[in-house]
């Protein structure tokens, strides 16, 4: 067989990146892990065909996390950060008019939620989402606080690592993929069982922001560095999709 050129199409990747779906020490994964064979179903005419996003849907501060739920006058609580990077495909093309959702704990590590069991206090100007569009170049920023650790019921001590989800959308309803962006140099990583099930040092590396203290702003904020890559063996390890966007 003729060998194909590295931009000839999708490049093949090893599925058993992905953690199997039944991992016992991440409980959750007990009930939501499928008990029977996984049936393929095809895509409608509106999964296919939209959605249209534009710079004009977006409202001034739908980016800033700092501002965006707060008072006039007032601002969220917490260390100071900004996130930005690109989205790119396995060839390192830019990824333009992608619509990237996060959402987050505050600084004490509570989320804004009626179902929230931590008892850390809420910040009353804190929302804890944001969304923006990749530009041209297939970049994105957020500003926001660094969201803090949190217990959860999954054993008697486990504690989740600081992190920010992140959702994004394709060309089509369909094209949505999930994931969790950790920060370098924390400690908890590594013990937090939904880290645990990923079997590959790469796919958990691919998960970690990078601190750029060369952008950082004077006595304002750190700048974490989180690029994307969509598919391909370099591709960022995504909760929900083997195959990449």
């Amino acid at each position: 067989m003729k060998q194909l050129p590295d931009n000839a199409g999708f490049l093949p990747r090893d599925r058993s990146w992905h953690p199997d779906a039944l991992t016992p020490a991440y409980k959750t994964s007990v009930t939501r892990s499928p008990q029977k064979a996984l049936l393929s179903f095809p895509g409608g005419l509106g999964e296919q065909s939209g959605p249209d996003f534009g710079h004009d849907m977006l409202g001034p501060l739908d980016n800033d996390l700092i501002l965006n739920f707060a008072k006039t006058g007032e601002m969220a609580l917490g260390p100071r950060i900004i996130v930005r990077g690109r989205v790119i495909d396995q060839h390192g093309r830019p990824v333009p008019n992608c619509l990237i959702e996060i959402w987050q704990a505050n600084a004490g590590g509570r989320y804004r939620h009626k179902n929230e069991g931590y008892q850390a206090p809420l910040d009353p100007n804190f929302g804890g989402c944001g969304r923006t569009i990749t530009d041209g170049d297939g970049a994105y920023e957020f500003r926001t606080v660094t969201p803090g650790p949190y217990p959860w019921p999954n054993g008697m001590v486990d504690w989740r690592p600081a992190h920010i989800h992140f959702s994004l959308i394709g060309h089509a309803f369909s094209q949505r993929l999930i994931t969790q962006m950790y920060f370098e140099g924390d400690p908890m990583i590594l013990q937090c069982p939904i880290v645990g099930s990923i079997d590959h040092k790469e796919a958990i590396e691919s998960l970690i922001a990078t601190l750029n203290m060369a952008e950082a702003v004077p006595m304002d904020a750190r700048v974490y560095t989180f690029d994307i890559v969509l598919r391909g063996r370099r591709q960022t390890f995504f909760e929900n999709r083997w195959e990449g966007l």
